[in-house]
């Protein structure tokens, strides 16, 4: 489930660290948070959707492999992305 460009521009907005950053770990974690939001929504009506759920799983695998290395390298912007997007990680 792709996002719409419009969408996905506005979370690189939001999250990118200057004018031409695209894809550092703070914009992919974002961009990876609303996928998940979206397949997640998908899935409530959609439970026999098993293609989708293995997706799912695979981004928030991703998801955490890229916080634990923020969290790593740079952990205030790892606090702050955390706050912002409202996820829990350890």
């Amino acid at each position: 489930m792709a996002l719409d460009q419009d969408v996905k521009q506005a979370i690189i907005a939001e999250f990118q660290r200057d004018a031409k950053d695209t894809g550092s770990a703070e914009v992919q974690i974002a961009i990876l948070s609303r996928k998940i939001k979206v397949l997640t929504e998908h899935l409530k009506s959609n439970h026999l959707d098993h293609s989708s759920r293995l997706g799912l799983l695979k981004m928030v695998g991703q998801r955490k492999r890229l916080l634990k290395y923020l969290r790593r390298t740079n952990f205030t912007t790892f606090q702050k992305v955390v706050a912002d997007l409202g996820i829990r990680a350890k």
